[in-house]
């Protein structure tokens, strides 16, 4: 989930963790009732697909290339990707940037929000607000036409007046595509030809308060469950529903509020657990980490981390490395790593108030963790930690001189990377910058390499993280370029290497 600008002021950089120590392990269950069971379709009216049509909001331009042989490729169906860590398994890719070359292959139109991209086969779907409206488009990958699109009125308008789109990514699930809307209704709705297989309204039913910018943590689907973030007020924070029929399964925590971080699942100690990292503006200020059963929603522990202020927020996925987990926030807290215990406890390993990552996911490479830190943009630092003593490596702002074409003549900028995202793939890392930069770079214990850049447009607020599968790459340029006349887009760029 991407936040915005303006409740940034009101951070406190000198907050402090809620606590030190290591809290003690609590079941933290209880039984709760559906409140409003939805009616769902059965299985056998599910229709067949559609074939994609036109779209008068895509410009075409062009075909992407073939893959290379042997080239490996993935789908990329959640907000994470498909490890739920920015980390892809393809290869084969391009890692040359020549002026000229990285033109889009199509783009799409597109309206309010900052969910990103989801793409599973040949479909990417897409959910964001036109007018009055929260729209999914579901596209053909390599050419933007439409198999589908559903439209639900919406009246949600942020706070703050500062942008009243949808935050949370959809999730394709196999035949299913799951979204979570701005003002918390939850759909399910089939991947086929976009028909409402059931759907909730969780603001009425749980008595939801508008939190921050609304409803903005990506649902997890494990199993035949989708998760939710709720933070209903005494519970659940967190919420479980049949992915076949929307019907409530658990309920867990009754305390903390939603965050915006999306729930991450992974194996501790042979269990499969779904790790959340909860919390948005409560007073006194309450979040932290959880660790869940999916089964039942039973939690093996609670470990308190929020900054002090009301109006501050956690909103970067937990990142896991075999059973330690690390969370962070720019809030005053910065970053604690944990490790979980085998009889389901947890104990703090190191703290690093430095480190304190806004909305991107870091990654662990060979022992060590590079992620933003800061509000941004002025402070937006990339930094390498050590993995095993949360100690600093190196903290850099990578900048450059850059030339802004415009309608009343060309002007000299600096550029840099600031709140950036980070894709771990092919023997490198990706980076969108805050600004509309693709790089690639070469992060290790030694510093930061820039080995490729390109500029793909000049437009702020590029803080959807880019989705990649079959060696194609998604990214939403979320506000206008107002020197080159373009629109908020969502395009379609090739990254197939050559042979």
């Amino acid at each position: 989930m991407i936040l915005a600008p303006r409740a940034l002021l009101l951070a406190c950089f000198c907050a402090a963790p809620l606590a030190a120590q290591t809290p003690a392990g609590s079941p933290g269950t209880r039984r709760f009732v559906d409140p409003a069971p939805p009616r769902s379709v059965p299985p056998a009216r599910l229709s067949t697909a559609v074939r994609p049509a036109p779209n008068p909001e895509v410009t075409f331009h062009a075909a992407p290339r073939p893959l290379r042989a042997g080239a490996k490729v993935s789908d990329w169906p959640t907000f994470l990707g498909p490890s739920y860590n920015m980390v892809s398994p393809e290869t084969a890719l391009r890692h040359d940037f020549a002026p000229g070359t990285m033109q889009p292959c199509w783009e799409m139109r597109k309206g309010e929000g900052f969910a990103a991209p989801v793409v599973a086969g040949d479909r990417v779907v897409l959910f964001h607000r036109v007018g009055n409206e929260e729209v999914i488009d579901c596209l053909e990958a390599s050419s933007g036409r439409r198999f589908w699109q559903s439209r639900q009125p919406t009246s949600y308008r942020d706070r703050y007046g500062y942008n009243s789109g949808p935050r949370a990514s959809p999730v394709i699930a196999g035949d299913r595509v799951i979204t979570f809307g701005a003002e918390g209704r939850l759909r399910c709705l089939a991947l086929a030809d976009g028909q409402v297989l059931w759907q909730r309204d969780l603001a009425a039913e749980f008595s939801l308060r508008q939190n921050f910018f609304g409803v903005g943590a990506s649902p997890l689907v494990h199993g035949h469950r989708v998760i939710v973030v709720l933070g209903a007020p005494g519970g659940p924070a967190v919420a479980a529903f049949h992915l076949e029929t929307g019907a409530l399964l658990w309920g867990a925590e009754t305390s903390w509020g939603a965050g915006y971080a999306a729930p991450v699942p992974h194996v501790l100690h042979g269990r499969e657990r779904v790790l959340i990292f909860a919390g948005g503006e409560s007073k006194p200020p309450t979040g932290g980490l959880l660790c869940l059963d999916p089964e039942d929603g039973r939690v093996d522990f609670r470990f308190p981390w929020r900054g002090k202020r009301y109006e501050s927020v956690n909103a970067a996925a937990p990142v896991v490395s075999g059973s330690r987990v690390l969370v962070s926030e720019c809030y005053g807290s910065g970053a604690a790593l944990v490790e979980s215990e085998a009889g389901g406890g947890v104990r703090t390993v190191w703290t690093n108030p430095n480190f304190g990552i806004h909305f991107m996911t870091a990654l662990v490479i060979g022992g060590h963790v590079y992620g933003v830190h800061g509000h941004g943009p002025q402070d937006a630092e990339l930094v390498c930690v050590s993995l095993a003593t949360g100690h600093e490596v190196w903290r850099t702002q990578p900048l450059w001189r850059e030339t802004l074409p415009g309608a009343r003549g060309a002007r000299e900028i600096t550029a840099g990377t600031f709140r950036s995202w980070l894709v771990q793939v092919d023997g490198g890392v990706l980076c969108l910058g805050e600004f509309g930069h693709l790089l690639w770079l070469d992060l290790s214990p030694a510093g930061c390499r820039i080995l490729a850049r390109t500029w793909l447009f000049a437009a702020t607020e590029t803080w959807t993280p880019p989705a990649l599968s079959r060696g194609l790459i998604y990214i939403c340029q979320n506000t206008p370029d107002r020197d080159q006349g373009t629109t908020a887009r969502l395009l379609c760029y090739d990254l197939r290497g050559t042979d």
